[in-house]
């Protein structure tokens, strides 16, 4: 059997997240990785600690479905409809990654120098993935949502706290790629 190993054209894509997000208006739903994530937490406990998370779980047990497919299709994606791991970026940002330190950028889509296991357990690294975490935490709590849930569904349904995120979003990653990252590395 062939398997298709390049990214689906816009024209197929497109509409499959069209129908989606318009089953999850349907049905009353968001779509938002955040989300699942407080489904997450509430299963594990937290709402004994927060009240934020004092929430009926059953409610969102559609978001463990979503979590599943997330995880089974980046699966499938990695062991059989990928030819290789080499992120395909331009010539440029493989040099500017490699001026402050990043010596095989677009090799494999996560860097080694911050997700090496060996670099993992390193203090640097350790801090960097645990302020990174809490910042992406607080950020996803602020704004409402994340990077997904305001930039699919909030912008799809014309929403203006969504779009001010989304604008957020992407001050705050240009700040992060041109003035943070080359002081961390």
């Amino acid at each position: 059997m062939e398997f298709i190993t390049q990214p689906w054209d816009w024209y197929v894509a497109g509409p499959i997240i069209a129908l989606i997000m318009f089953l999850l208006y349907y049905f009353g739903e968001r779509f938002g990785v955040s989300h699942n994530l407080e489904t997450f937490c509430s299963i594990g406990g937290a709402g004994r600690f927060l009240d934020y998370f004092k929430i009926d779980w059953r409610k969102n047990s559609w978001n463990l479905m979503f979590v599943a497919g997330a995880i089974a299709g980046g699966f499938i994606a990695a062991q059989w409809l990928t030819t290789s791991t080499e992120v395909a970026i331009n010539p440029q940002t493989i040099e500017d990654l490699a001026a402050i330190g990043f010596k095989d950028a677009g090799a494999t889509y996560l860097p080694n120098e911050i997700f090496g296991i060996e670099n993992m357990l390193t203090l640097k690294g350790f801090l960097i993935l645990l302020i990174a975490g809490i910042m992406v935490g607080f950020g996803a709590r602020w704004a409402g949502g994340c990077t997904s849930g305001h930039a699919i569904v909030g912008l799809s349904n014309l929403e203006l706290p969504s779009l001010i995120a989304v604008i957020g979003f992407f001050i705050g990653g240009l700040v992060m790629t041109w003035f943070i990252l080359p002081l961390i590395f």
